[in-house]
């Protein structure tokens, strides 16, 4: 209940940002602090069940309280505003430098490091080739979020990009069978890189990513 109830309130902060930034990005109330608690409260059901340490349990929920306003402002108007995506650099190494503080584990900033550039490259290369289909803001937030899936192991990047694929195209057929107007022109990645990074973070023994220690 205290993590959900801190969830509530990231929800709301983020969400009050979002609408006080530069150029504005107004999301709705109500649905982005409850998914935001609700996210929160099952990252913290993951830490004691004994499904993540305690030590990464700020990572995820830092991620959670980036991850809801900003796919929320990308689903509502197509882009992902800088007030979100910059400061997610500094918020998300934070979490990640306390991680590595408590393990005394130096190589995790290292690995995380390594993510940020080759995760952000990757999909600056995309942009380049394809801008229509990966946008300049997808590009700024891959960063950090590479930093994170860095943290998990190599695997967690390609697990992560792959999953973010999966994840738009069933977006991209909803919006079809929909016949949603606003996303003729196709569907934002955002969402998907964001859930599909958020997912990695909260269940790191799946699949084929490389589990936390202790």
């Amino acid at each position: 209940m205290v993590f959900g109830a801190a969830g509530l309130l990231a929800g709301a902060a983020g969400r009050g940002l979002l609408a006080r930034s530069r150029r504005g990005a107004r999301v709705r109330a109500g649905p982005c602090e409850l998914a935001c608690g609700a996210l929160c409260a099952l990252a913290a059901a993951r830490w004691t069940a004994g499904g993540l340490p305690g030590w990464w349990l700020p990572v995820p929920l830092t991620l959670t309280a980036l991850a809801v306003p900003l796919a929320a402002a990308d689903l509502m108007h197509r882009r992902l505003p800088d007030a979100l995506t910059l400061p997610a650099y500094g918020l998300i190494g934070g979490s990640l430098g306390v991680a590595a503080q408590v393990t005394s584990d130096g190589h995790l900033l290292v690995a995380a490091a390594l993510g940020c550039l080759v995760f952000g490259a990757a999909h600056l290369v995309v942009h380049v080739l394809a801008p229509s289909s990966l946008g300049a803001g997808d590009v700024k937030l891959a960063g950090s979020l590479g930093g994170v899936l860095g943290a998990l192991g190599w695997p967690a990047l390609l697990v992560a990009a792959l999953l973010a694929s999966l994840l738009t195209l069933l977006l991209s057929l909803g919006a079809r069978l929909a016949s949603a107007a606003a996303w003729r022109s196709g569907v934002p990645h955002g969402p998907a890189l964001l859930l599909a990074t958020w997912l990695v973070a909260v269940f790191p023994s799946a699949g084929a990513t490389v589990g936390l220690p202790g």
